[in-house]
């Protein structure tokens, strides 16, 4: 087995080489072409791969991914969040439930213009009276702007 471990990190970090000295000769292509800017940020993100596997990063990565036991924890750290996230939906509804037992149907929230429990949307009725004003000022300012222009 440490012979497969051994395989597996030689692997990544030799893939990890090849993307580094790949992403170089574009950079060195780029700045080439005289856009500098871009080959230095082209030159920067190459490098990550290659401080990854000197760093050992990559090593332990391979070491991580490849272990079955280590995947037995995802699945187990998998089945806690599950299991956290059905107690906070069933807490809600049981909330939810119990507010709507105990609320008048037509309460009011303090401050409020409208009960947030009816759900309606604005209708063009409900909008101030000044809006189309204001648009029809807007579109003024463009009729004088193309006739300026003789448009």
């Amino acid at each position: 087995m440490p012979f497969q471990a051994l395989e597996d990190r030689m692997l990544a970090e030799t893939i990890c080489s090849a993307v580094s000295a790949a992403g170089l000769g574009i950079a060195a292509i780029t700045a080439y072409r005289r856009r500098f800017l871009t080959a230095t940020r082209i030159a920067a993100y190459a490098l990550v791969p290659l401080g990854l596997v000197l760093t050992g990063a990559v090593e332990w990565l391979a070491g991580t991914v490849f272990s079955v036991t280590a995947w037995v924890g995802v699945g187990v750290l998998g089945l806690a969040w599950a299991l956290f996230m059905t107690t906070r939906v069933a807490e809600r509804r049981s909330l939810g439930k119990a507010a709507r037992d105990t609320a008048r149907p037509g309460a009011v929230a303090p401050g409020a213009s409208a009960p947030a429990a009816l759900g309606k949307a604005s209708r063009p009725a409900d909008r101030p009276k000044g809006r189309a004003a204001e648009q029809g000022d807007d579109f003024s300012d463009i009729e004088a702007i193309l006739k300026k222009h003789g448009i």
